[in-house]
């Protein structure tokens, strides 16, 4: 994988701008872990460095510590943390969330709707890939937190579900 400095730098501004905390490249034998925030272990890649306040591995480059340019804000509490029978339903990846398979097709789900186990909640787009989050609980879909074609992050609150 042949990167430039510059290459890297963009990479770098843009996970900075999208506020992704982490992106990850393979090609080959060759892979580049970009992270924001603190130093995580050396992969077996090569080692981990940081540029800008980002880390990336690179074969050949001890670990070091850089700054931390944006610590995680604290969560606030939710209804479902104070209501043991709401859960939130949260995106397994970073990509943009659509609510129906196509734009002239309904919804799968809408606030009030039973679910169980299976059922299609949504899409996500990552990677030109349309990928189905699914329902890992029965209930009753109690709140919409994401607009439909917005981008999502890792760990970001998609559905809130009042537990059967």
């Amino acid at each position: 994988m042949d990167i430039d400095l510059e290459q890297l730098r963009a990479l770098i501004e843009t996970i900075n701008e999208l506020g992704i905390d982490e992106l990850e490249l393979e090609a080959g034998d060759e892979r580049i872990c970009l992270r924001r925030g603190g130093l995580a272990a050396p992969q077996s890649a090569g080692a981990l460095g940081f540029v800008d306040g980002a880390a990336f591995d690179t074969p050949g480059v001890g670990a070091a510590r850089g700054p931390s340019s944006h610590p995680p804000p604290p969560e606030p509490p939710t209804a479902a943390a104070e209501d043991p029978s709401l859960v939130d339903i949260t995106c397994p990846f970073v990509g943009t969330f659509y609510r129906s398979p196509s734009p002239d097709e309904p919804p799968f789900v809408s606030v009030g709707d039973t679910i169980k186990p299976g059922d299609v909640l949504c899409i996500v787009e990552a990677m030109k890939l349309m990928n189905e989050i699914e329902a890992e609980i029965a209930g009753t879909v109690v709140e919409l937190l994401v607009d439909n074609g917005a981008p999502v992050e890792f760990g970001q609150k998609l559905f809130r579900v009042r537990k059967a």
